[in-house]
C-alpha cells in the first residue's frame, strides 16, 4: 500500500465536548430571570407571613439591592474565573472553604426547582378550585396533594429538556420571560387604572421597627432575647426574611460560559435586564399587591398572591377571571421555567467539581447523542423529586428551608470576590465605589455588599429554624460527600492531568461537511492545531470569523508510523491526553470568545496530506495554520501546496493563510484563484483606466480600482430591477465566448492565447 492509499484509508476521529450552545443575551437574561422573577408569584406572601404588613418595602429593597449582587457577578466573571461560586471561593480561600460553600449553594438549586413547581402546581389547583365553585360543579381538588404531583410532572421534562441541551431549554424559557412580560406591562397598567379609579385600599406600613409584626416560627433562637429589640436586628431579620426574592442570581455565573461574544458587554445586559425587570415584576407588584387587596383578606392569597391582585383590580368579574387565569398560565410557565434553571445551574457547578477532582470523572462523561453530562442531571432531578415528596406541596415549608442556600451562597460569593480583589489585578469589570488610597485601591462598594450579606446571613441563621437544620444537615452531607470523593480520587489526580475536559469519540472512515458528526457548512475554516502553546492563530480566527457565515473547524494530527495506517489503532491510541489537552484549550478559548468549534483528530502519516485531505472533505473555503517551528511560511505554503496537488481529481479549491503573530498574514490560493481574463478585458480595463486617470483622479488610480468600482455597480444592479438584463448579457457572453488554452508553469496560471 502507498504512502496516498494508507493516508486515504486512515480513520477521523470526531471528539466533542460537553455540549456549549453560545446563546444571546436575551436568552441569558430568560434562563435568570425563570429563577429570579418567578419568585415574584411566592416570594411576597411568604415574607408577609414572617414579617407582616411591611414586607412589600422589604422586597423592594430586596430588588433594589439585587443591584449591588450584580456587580459582584460583573466582576468575578470579568476575571474569566469560570464555574461560579465554587472556583472563586477556590481560588481565593482554599478547596476547604470552596467545597463548603459549594455545598451550601447545590442545596440553594436542588430547592429552587421544587419551590417554584410546588408554587405553580398551587396556582393551579386554585384557579381549578374556583372555577368550580363559579360553577357549582362540587368538585375540587387538594391543593398540596396536587401541587405536589404537577411538580414531580414539571421537574420529569425539564430533566428531559435539560438531558438535550442547553439551547432547547433556553428557547423555552426566552418564550416563558416574553409572555410573562406581557402579564408585566397588563399588571401595571391595570393597577394604575384601579388605583386612580378607586384609590388604594391602604398603604403598606413603613418598614420600621414598630410595624414588623414577626410570625410564630419566625424569629427562630432569636425570640426572647434582647437582640431582636434592637432597631438594626429586626431590620435585617426582616430583610433576610425577604431574600429569596432574590433568588437565581449565581444562574448568571453559569450562563456566562453560554453567552455569545462580545461576552461581558453582553454580560452586562443579560444582568441590566435581570436587575430591571425584577425589580419591577417583582418589587413594584408586590407592593401594589399590598396596596390594592384589602388587608383582611389577603391572606387568603398567600400561597398565590399575584391570582389574588388579579381578582381586585377594577372592571366587570368575568374580564377580570379571565385574567387571573392568564397569571396563572404564566406563572406555571415562569415557575416552571425555574426548574430548568436549578437543573441548569446544578449541573454547571457540580461539573466544576468533577473537574477539579472533587467529584469523580465518570459523572460529567458526556451523553453520546446529546453531548450532555446526563449522569448529573440525573441525580439532580433525583434529589428534587424526593425534595417534592417530602414537601408534600408545603410551600411555605420548602421556602424557608431554600432560604439557607441562597444568602450564603451569596455571601461567600462576595467574599471570595473580596479577596481577588487584593490578589489578582486581570478584572476588566469593578463593583463601583472605589477609592485610591496612596498605591492602594479601597473596593469601598464591595465591601459594604459583602458586609451586607454577611449580616443577613447571620440572621437567617439564628431567626431559620427549619431553614438553619435542614440547610446545615444538607451542607454538612455534601461537604463529607465531596471531600471523601476529593480524598479517594487524589491517587487518581496525580496519575493524569488536571483541568481537562471530556470528549465524546465518534470514529468514522471518512468525514464530510454536514455529517451527523461534523455539523459545519461547507465553506467553514478548518484550523490546523497541534501545540497548545502556539495557538495565537486560532485566536485571531475566533475573533475575526462571523458564524453566520463560516462555521469553524479544529483539528489536529495524530501522527502515526508507516505501517500503523494500515490497522485500526485503538481509542487510547487515537486520543492520548496530548490531543484531550490541546482540545481542552481550544474550548477554554472558544468559550471565551462565545464562539462554537467542531473538533476533529486525524491520524496520518502525512500531516499536510491530512490537512489537505480534511479541508477538501469538508469543502472548506479555507484552511488557516499557525507559523511552524520547524520551517519558515514559505517552505511551510509549499508543503502543503504540493499536498493539494496529490488529490484526485476534482480537486476542491481553497485558500491557506498562515498566520504569524505580530506580521500580517501569508496568504497562498489552492485550486482557481485569480479570474482569467481574456486579452481584450484587460485592455477594457486599462482604456478605462486611462480615460478616468487623465480626466479625475490621476497617479492615485489603479487598474484594480476600475475593476472593484465595477464589480460593485454589478452587485447593486443584480439587486435591482436590472437584474434580468444583466443575466442576459452574462449568458450571451458565455454563448459566444471562444475557450482559451492555459499553460501552467509552477503552479501559476500565465495569460491565455486564443485558439
Amino acid at each position: 500500500m502507498s504512502a496516498q492509499e494508507r493516508s486515504a484509508a486512515t480513520r477521523v476521529v470526531v471528539a466533542s465536548t460537553v455540549m456549549l450552545s453560545f446563546i444571546s443575551f436575551w436568552r441569558g437574561a430568560a434562563i435568570v430571570l425563570s429563577d429570579l422573577a418567578s419568585s415574584a408569584f411566592y416570594a411576597g406572601g411568604i415574607a408577609e407571613q414572617a414579617v407582616g404588613r411591611s414586607a412589600p418595602w422589604f422586597v423592594l429593597a430586596v430588588m433594589l439591592f439585587s443591584f449591588a449582587v450584580r456587580s459582584v457577578y460583573l466582576e468575578s466573571c470579568s476575571m474569566y474565573v469560570r464555574g461560579g461560586v465554587y472556583v472563586v471561593v477556590r481560588d481565593a480561600m482554599g478547596p476547604f472553604l470552596a467545597r463548603l460553600s459549594v455545598s451550601a449553594l447545590i442545596f440553594d438549586y436542588i430547592l429552587t426547582g421544587p419551590i417554584s413547581a410546588v408554587s405553580a402546581g398551587q396556582y393551579l389547583g386554585r384557579v381549578i378550585n374556583e372555577i368550580s365553585e363559579m360553577l357549582h360543579s362540587g368538585m375540587t381538588v387538594p391543593p398540596n396533594e396536587f401541587a405536589a404531583a404537577f411538580g414531580l410532572l414539571v421537574t420529569a421534562y425539564f430533566w428531559w429538556s435539560n438531558i438535550k441541551g442547553i439551547h432547547e431549554s433556553s428557547t423555552k424559557a426566552l418564550r416563558i420571560m416574553q409572555i410573562t412580560t406581557v402579564m408585566v406591562v397588563v399588571f401595571l397598567i391595570w393597577c394604575a387604572l384601579t388605583l386612580m379609579r378607586r384609590g388604594p385600599a391602604q398603604i403598606p406600613p413603613a418598614p420600621v421597627p414598630s410595624n414588623l409584626r414577626f410570625g410564630e416560627h419566625d424569629l427562630g433562637w432569636l425570640r426572647d432575647t434582647q437582640w431582636i429589640q434592637f432597631s438594626a436586628v429586626a431590620i435585617v431579620v426582616a430583610f433576610g426574611h425577604s431574600l429569596l426574592a432574590m433568588s437565581g442570581f449565581e444562574t448568571l455565573a453559569q450562563v456566562y460560559r453560554e453567552i455569545a461574544a462580545p461576552k461581558l458587554h453582553n454580560l452586562k445586559i443579560t444582568a441590566n435586564i435581570v436587575c430591571g425587570f425584577a425589580l419591577v415584576g417583582t418589587g413594584a407588584i408586590t407592593l401594589l399587591a399590598g396596596m390594592i387587596i384589602p388587608d383582611s383578606i389577603r391572606p387568603e392569597y398567600v400561597d398565590n398572591l399575584l391570582g389574588g391582585l388579579a381578582m381586585h383590580l377594577s372592571g366587570p368579574p368575568l374580564v377580570r377571571l379571565a385574567f387571573h387565569i392568564f397569571v396563572v398560565v404564566v406563572g406555571i410557565l415562569i415557575l416552571s421555567g425555574a426548574v430548568n434553571t436549578s437543573i441548569i445551574g446544578a449541573n454547571g457547578v457540580l461539573n466544576r467539581l468533577a473537574e477539579d477532582g472533587v467529584l469523580a470523572a465518570w459523572f460529567r462523561r458526556p451523553q453520546r447523542k446529546f453531548g450532555t453530562s446526563y449522569r448529573l442531571i440525573n441525580a439532580i432531578a433525583i434529589l428534587q423529586v424526593a425534595t417534592i415528596v417530602a414537601s408534600r406541596g408545603n410551600v411555605k415549608l420548602l421556602g424557608e428551608a431554600y432560604a439557607f442556600g441562597v444568602v450564603w451562597s451569596f455571601f461567600m460569593k462576595a467574599l471570595g470576590v473580596l479577596v481577588l480583589r487584593f490578589r489578582r489585578h486581570d478584572q476588566e469589570y469593578k463593583t463601583p465605589l472605589n477609592i485610591m488610597m496612596g498605591d492602594r485601591e479601597i473596593p469601598i462598594g464591595l465591601f459594604l455588599t459583602t458586609f451586607t450579606l454577611f449580616l443577613v446571613a447571620l440572621a437567617n441563621l439564628f431567626s431559620k429554624q427549619i431553614a438553619t437544620i435542614s440547610g446545615v444537615g444538607f451542607t454538612l452531607l455534601l461537604f463529607a460527600t465531596f471531600t471523601i470523593s476529593s480524598r479517594l480520587n487524589s491517587r487518581t489526580r496525580r496519575e493524569t492531568k488536571q483541568g481537562l475536559e471530556q470528549f465524546n469519540l465518534d470514529v468514522r472512515p471518512e468525514i464530510t461537511a454536514g455529517s451527523g458528526a461534523i455539523h459545519a457548512r461547507p465553506a467553514c475554516i478548518l484550523v490546523a492545531v497541534r501545540n497548545y502553546n502556539r495557538m495565537e492563530h486560532l485566536k485571531s480566527v475566533l475573533q475575526k470569523t462571523n458564524l453566520r457565515r463560516h462555521d469553524i473547524v479544529v483539528m489536529t494530527v495524530r501522527g502515526v508510523s508507516t505501517g500503523a495506517g494500515e490497522y485500526d489503532l485503538g481509542e487510547n491510541q487515537l486520543f492520548t491526553d496530548d490531543e484531550r489537552e490541546v482540545f481542552t484549550r481550544v474550548v477554554a478559548m472558544a468559550e471565551k470568545e462565545g464562539k462554537t468549534v467542531d473538533l476533529v483528530v486525524v491520524p496520518a502519516v502525512n500531516p499536510f496530506d491530512a490537512m489537505v485531505q480534511t479541508a477538501a472533505k469538508l469543502q472548506a473555503s479555507r484552511l488557516v495554520t499557525g507559523v511552524s517551528a520547524r520551517m519558515d511560511s514559505d517552505e511551510l505554503a509549499r508543503r502543503i501546496g504540493h499536498a493539494w496537488e496529490r488529490l484526485p481529481e476534482p480537486r476542491h479549491p481553497f485558500s491557506l493563510e498562515i498566520i504569524t503573530p505580530d506580521r500580517p498574514s501569508t496568504f497562498v490560493n489552492l485550486g482557481p484563484h485569480p479570474p482569467r481574463l481574456w486579452p481584450e478585458d484587460i485592455d477594457r480595463v486599462h482604456e478605462l483606466w486611462l480615460e478616468l486617470s487623465d480626466k479625475y483622479a490621476g497617479s492615485k488610480l489603479h487598474h484594480r480600482d476600475v475593476v472593484s468600482v465595477a464589480l460593485r455597480r454589478m452587485q447593486q444592479e443584480l439587486d435591482s430591477d436590472k437584474r434580468d438584463e444583466i443575466v442576459r448579457d452574462i449568458l450571451v457572453e458565455i454563448e459566444h465566448r471562444k475557450e482559451p488554452v492555459f499553460t501552467r508553469a509552477n503552479g501559476n496560471d500565465n495569460l491565455p492565447r486564443a485558439r
